[in-house]
């Protein structure tokens, strides 16, 4: 992978994962510690491992998907770099204002609404990088079933504390 595309796709996680955070600092809150959980609620020493490796997953498998496009001899590589970088935006963007919605603004349903699109995003994410670069893209598909899981705990935590 290029070092210019890598570098371009880990400022964008990075990004990412700095705006998450700010929102997500109130994991400390009283808040959050008198929410419901469900049993299989991970603990929270699991977060700060889990996350790093999946925005580096990311923004490796979209650095080289990316270079992969480019390296397309086809009409349709631009169109189709470009829809690449809107859907790995997109994905972005729905990632960190999950953090926003659940942490800042404590909108428990609506975080969870978030996360199901969220998780779509994923697999659709992990479906183009795949179909840019094939198998070696294939470790990004932890990223979306990480984020499925996160839709069914968000929702559950959602229905644990309703009312």
């Amino acid at each position: 992978m290029r070092p210019r595309t890598l570098l371009a796709t880990g400022l964008a996680v990075t990004t990412t994962a700095v705006v998450g955070g700010l929102a997500s600092r109130p994991a400390q809150s009283s808040w959050y510690r008198r929410l419901r959980k469900p049993p299989y609620q991970p603990p929270r020493q699991v977060f700060p491992v889990v996350w790093p490796v999946l925005y580096a997953d990311i923004a490796a498998v979209a650095a080289s998907a990316l270079d992969d496009l480019d390296d397309l001899a086809t009409p349709d590589r631009e169109r189709q770099r470009r829809a690449y970088i809107g859907a790995l935006s997109a994905n972005l963007v729905l990632n960190a204002g999950w953090s926003w919605l659940f942490f800042d603004r404590r909108r428990l349903g609506l975080s969870a609404a978030a996360a199901g699109v969220l998780a779509v995003s994923s697999a659709d994410l992990t479906r183009r990088s795949v179909a840019a670069s094939g198998a070696k893209a294939a470790p990004v598909a932890a990223y979306a079933a990480w984020t499925a899981f996160a839709t069914v705990l968000s929702t559950h935590i959602w229905m644990l504390n309703r009312g």
